[in-house]
């Protein structure tokens, strides 16, 4: 049997089935590595219950990692949608982190301005998200709660997937594009043992027969251990024009003589704040 992997939590699983049906699944071994989004094999075990034989061929998989440890957000999409808000503040950090991971797994990004009807806070948040849009990020403002279908164009065609700070709207979003959310979350809590986990790792909802939308807890951190320092200068999108000219091949852009990069942020060719981002990134590889 094979089936998509619509909704995680620790060892359980929910597969949709070809057929359509749902079956909760736990994966084989003690360590798993499934993640929602994962096509799957499968062997059903019981009328109520089945077991991941095999994860089939990934076309890309998000995760956050340390050097002891990764977490798996999804796989198999095409688009990450990190959501921020005009309050409560948001980390330009975490999201520079959530672009380089993408960027690292060829995933397309889109930034979401959520809450753009508070118009007092709007031009500070703009003003936030500003070197971002001129690096070519692209940046769509909406209102979770009024205009939450500018998204759905964004949407068609692709498997997406959310992330963003606890707070920023994420919810509000999913469950305005997609009325039934909450009936299908209820649904797949009751699979995994009558409601025991009330929130999944991740769930996949259906926008059309083409086009989904994979929902994630809200995050704080997300860790790059998976990166190394070549990874990450290389995903700064700002840095690629200077790399490789520094005096030394090693260089670590940090106190240097000859340092091109550092010469980039002294003439204003690359933001300081994006260049200390990347320090502190390179420095605390421990977070996750």
């Amino acid at each position: 049997m094979q089936g998509r992997v619509i909704a995680a939590h620790g060892r359980q699983y929910v597969v949709e089935l070809t057929d359509g049906s749902r079956l909760p699944c736990f994966p084989r071994g003690k360590k798993s590595e499934v993640a929602c989004g994962d096509y799957v094999d499968l062997k059903r075990t019981s009328d109520d219950q089945g077991v991941i034989e095999a994860i089939q061929a990934r076309r890309s998989l998000l995760y956050r990692s340390n050097e002891i440890r990764q977490k798996l957000i999804a796989a198999n999409v095409d688009q990450l949608l990190i959501v921020v808000a005009t309050e409560p503040a948001f980390s330009d950090e975490l999201i520079a982190r959530a672009l380089l991971a993408a960027d690292s797994e060829d995933i397309e990004t889109l930034i979401v301005l959520n809450k753009a009807d508070l118009t007092d806070k709007l031009p500070a948040a703009r003003a936030q998200l500003a070197t971002l849009s001129g690096l070519g990020y692209p940046i769509l403002e909406l209102s979770a709660l009024d205009h939450a279908e500018d998204l759905r164009p964004f949407l068609q065609g692709k498997t997406s997937v959310l992330v963003g700070q606890s707070g920023m709207g994420k919810s509000t979003l999913v469950n305005a594009l997609i009325p039934a959310a909450n009936a299908a979350t209820r649904e797949i809590s009751q699979a995994l043992d009558s409601g025991k986990h009330t929130t999944t790792h991740a769930t996949l909802y259906h926008l059309d027969t083409d086009s989904h939308l994979i929902d994630s807890p809200g995050l704080q951190e997300f860790g790059l251990g998976h990166l190394d320092r070549q990874d990450i200068e290389n995903a700064f999108r700002e840095f690629r024009p200077y790399l490789g000219q520094c005096r030394f091949r090693d260089c670590r852009h940090d106190r240097e003589p000859d340092c091109a990069l550092n010469a980039a942020v002294s003439a204003g060719k690359i933001e300081k704040s994006r260049f200390a981002i990347y320090h502190r990134i390179v420095g605390t590889q421990r977070l996750i």
